[in-house]
């Protein structure tokens, strides 16, 4: 199953894509597409609705955030090889985990917002893991079971925060307004045959930036799950971003590039979608 929340920020519905890639709403199936509908057995409701007959949607409504409500974003930095080697970063022995705040949190063709003081904005497209069940302590045999599902998702950073700023952790820079586009569909894990062989890429201007395939992470998302579990409790509707391939713009040879305003970037990961957000000054 696709599962989409369309509308106005604030106000999204829950809905379904359908075989002709059309959206039907599941506002009589499910209140919302969050961590309350994963706890209470929604997805079983859903597949049981006879997706035919449900009303389908009019127009090109605005698609946000795939899961709702989000409580806790967790992050896994160096996670592909490839992309460790173009930084001269070392492979981690252990994935490196930060998080993101929840108000980063917006839909996949949302404007990115460039913070104030911004000196690097750069991209980094990522497969995202949606938690379906309390997982605490799990044994390696259970992570599967733990994760409902997968999306398409923009780590957009800011480097001289990250880096420069940092103060000895990486959440400065990872954390601001519009940082965590998410979507545009959470797709059920049993959709998604083989999630260690994805094509992942990234445009920026229409100019070639990421190539990658999941193939090369480090650890894959199963061994990510059962990992975080051991530090902390994950619950339905929590995410996980897995790490990003090379092509970002602070590995860029022989000068690193940077994002500005009016670049638009667009990216997707095969059978997850695609996103496409355009680059805007803020108001401060």
């Amino acid at each position: 199953m696709k599962l989409v929340r369309y509308g106005a920020p604030g106000r999204e519905k829950p809905g379904i894509v359908d075989a002709d890639g059309k959206i039907r709403d599941l506002s009589r199936v499910v209140k919302d597409i969050d961590g309350d509908m994963l706890a209470s057995g929604g997805l079983a409701k859903i597949r049981k609705a006879n997706v035919k007959r449900l009303k389908p949607v009019a127009g090109r409504p605005r698609i946000g955030a795939c899961v709702g409500n989000v409580r806790n974003f967790i992050c896994i930095g160096l996670n592909y090889s490839d992309h460790a080697a173009e930084t001269g970063a070392q492979i981690p022995k252990e994935p490196i985990i930060f998080s993101k705040p929840t108000t980063a949190v917006c839909g996949p063709n949302d404007d990115t917002i460039i913070p104030k003081d911004s000196l690097k904005l750069d991209w980094e497209v990522e497969l995202g893991i949606v938690i379906g069940k309390k997982a605490r302590y799990l044994p390696k045999e259970k992570a599967k079971d733990a994760i409902a599902g997968y999306f398409l998702a923009n780590d957009v950073s800011e480097r001289n925060f990250q880096i420069e700023r940092s103060g000895g952790q990486w959440n400065k820079g990872k954390g601001c307004e519009t940082f965590g586009p998410i979507g545009p569909w959470f797709v059920t894990r049993d959709e998604v045959k083989d999630v260690n062989n994805l094509d992942m890429w990234l445009d920026v201007n229409g100019e070639k930036r990421q190539r990658g395939n999941t193939r090369t992470m480090i650890f894959n998302c199963e061994y990510l799950v059962w990992y975080c579990s051991q530090f902390m409790v994950l619950n339905p509707g929590d995410v996980i971003i897995t790490g990003t391939p090379p092509g970002v713009g602070l590995g860029m040879k022989p000068t690193p590039v940077f994002l500005k305003e009016g670049d638009v970037v667009t990216l997707g990961i095969q059978g997850l979608g695609e996103q496409r957000q355009k680059i805007v000054k803020g108001k401060y």
